[in-house]
């Protein structure tokens, strides 16, 4: 798998089960009508419980600067989920769920149907708002580490 590479995502979500957010590069479009993404998460992660029970989650694209942000919703800095979001600049969209600003592109989705697979939940989530960030590289995960890539147009 580490030769399949995908984009860096921050997933969060926010509301009555709490507010979370991880790293994640499981995440792809399932449709166009009605727009929908998949997302999968480990069912251990600490995102799990809390997007079921939230509802609601944003799938934050990552711009190729942020490596650091990155490892620190990996967990990789140690740093708890309070701490997680005081780096970077975070807002909302339709559903509560936090939105980086600095994301190259924010999809604020509602949970429409959770599909237990193995060791791991796939989230069907229903796209409600979208926000394009700046022009510029998108970060991917790719042979075990982080690559800035692309230039939209």
């Amino acid at each position: 798998m580490a030769r399949l590479g995908a984009a860096v995502t921050i997933v969060t979500t926010d509301g009555k089960g709490g507010r979370v957010g991880i790293t994640a590069s499981a995440v792809c479009s399932v449709t166009d009508t009605p727009p929908t993404l998949l997302v999968c998460m480990n069912r251990n992660s600490s995102l799990n419980p809390v997007v079921q029970a939230n509802g609601v989650l944003c799938v934050n694209v990552l711009p190729g600067a942020a490596q650091e942000l990155a490892n620190t919703f990996a967990g990789f800095t140690g740093a708890d989920q309070v701490v997680r979001f005081e780096e970077g600049n975070w807002t909302t969209l339709a559903t509560g769920a936090p939105m980086l600003e600095e994301a190259v592109a924010a999809l604020d989705c509602e949970v429409e149907e959770v599909v237990e697979k193995g060791t791991h939940s796939v989230v069907f989530a229903r796209v409600l708002a979208i926000r394009l960030g700046a022009p510029g590289p998108a970060l991917i995960w790719f042979s075990r580490n982080y690559h800035p890539v692309g230039m939209p147009e």
